[in-house]
C-alpha cells in the first residue's frame, strides 16, 4: 500500500474507536428528567418513549444479553423461554425509562448519595403473569442484588448453588416480584386499573395508568423526589461480587 492509504486507513481506524467509545458512554446514559424520544428501538420500552428517563440506546441495550448497562446475563442458567424473557425485558425498561417512580426512590445509606427505588407496588397481575410465564425457566438464586460469581465478566452461579426452575426459588408470584431485585418491587393485592398499583407494561395508545397512581402515594424520604430514579445497574451490576 502507498503511505497515503495507509494513513487513511489508520485515521478511519482512530476516527471508529473514538466514535465506539462515546457511543458506548452514551448508551449507558441514564436522565434526571423525562424526556421525549421519536422512536426506541427496544419493543419492550415504547410504552416510555413520550416520556422517558432513559435514551433510545439504552432502550436498545436493554434487550441485549450482552448489554453494556449491567454485564448481567439472564442466561445463567441456560437459555431463558421467551415468555419469561418478555417480563424481565419489561422490568428493566420500566425500572431505566417510567418517570412515575420518584414516591418509591429511597436512600440506600443515610449518611451517603446513594439512591435506588423500594417497594414499588406491582399489580396483581403483573406479578402472577411474571411467575406463570416463568415457571419453566431456570435460575439458581431467589436475590440476584449481589453474590454471584463474576471471575468471567459476566454473572455466573456462585460455588454451590444449583439451577432450578423459578418455582423453587420464587414458590408464589410475590416472592417473584419482591425477592428478585431486592424488594425493589412489592406485590400489591390490587389489580390493574385499581389506581392502587403500578404496571410495568401497558399499551402505548392508552396512555400511561402509571402518572395517576403515582399523584396518589405521598413523597418519598426525599422532601423533593426527582421524576427519574437512579439506573438498576446499580443493583445488578455496581454492587454484585
Amino acid at each position: 500500500w502507498a503511505v497515503g492509504e495507509t494513513f487513511l486507513v489508520l485515521l478511519v481506524w482512530a476516527l471508529v474507536t473514538h466514535l465506539n467509545s462515546w457511543v458506548s458512554k452514551a448508551l449507558l446514559l441514564h436522565l434526571s428528567q423525562p424526556f421525549a424520544f421519536s422512536s426506541f428501538i427496544g419493543l419492550q420500552c415504547i410504552p416510555w418513549q413520550d416520556n422517558a428517563c432513559c435514551t433510545a440506546g439504552t432502550s436498545w441495550e436493554a434487550h441485549l444479553d450482552a448489554s453494556l448497562l449491567y454485564t448481567f446475563s439472564l442466561l445463567h442458567c441456560g437459555v431463558m423461554m421467551p415468555g419469561c424473557e418478555k417480563h424481565f425485558l419489561q422490568a428493566i425498561c420500566f425500572y431505566e425509562c417510567s418517570p412515575n417512580l420518584g414516591p418509591w426512590i429511597q436512600k440506600v445509606d443515610s449518611s451517603g448519595p446513594g439512591e435506588r427505588i423500594l417497594d414499588v407496588p406491582l399489580c396483581q397481575e403483573d406479578c402472577e403473569q411474571w411467575w406463570e410465564d416463568c415457571r419453566t425457566s431456570y435460575t439458581c438464586k431467589s436475590n440476584w442484588h449481589g453474590d454471584w460469581d463474576r471471575s468471567g465478566g459476566k454473572n455466573r452461579c456462585p460455588a454451590r448453588a444449583v439451577c432450578h426452575p423459578f418455582p423453587h426459588y420464587f414458590p408464589t408470584p410475590a416472592d417473584l416480584c419482591e425477592k428478585i431485585w431486592n424488594h425493589s418491587f412489592k406485590a400489591s393485592p390490587e389489580p390493574r386499573n385499581s389506581g392502587q398499583c403500578l404496571q410495568k407494561w401497558f399499551e402505548p395508545a392508552q396512555g400511561n395508568p402509571n402518572v395517576a397512581v403515582a399523584r396518589r402515594f405521598p413523597a418519598s424520604s426525599s422532601p423533593t423526589p426527582p421524576a427519574c430514579v437512579p439506573s438498576l445497574a446499580g443493583c445488578l451490576s455496581l454492587s454484585v461480587k
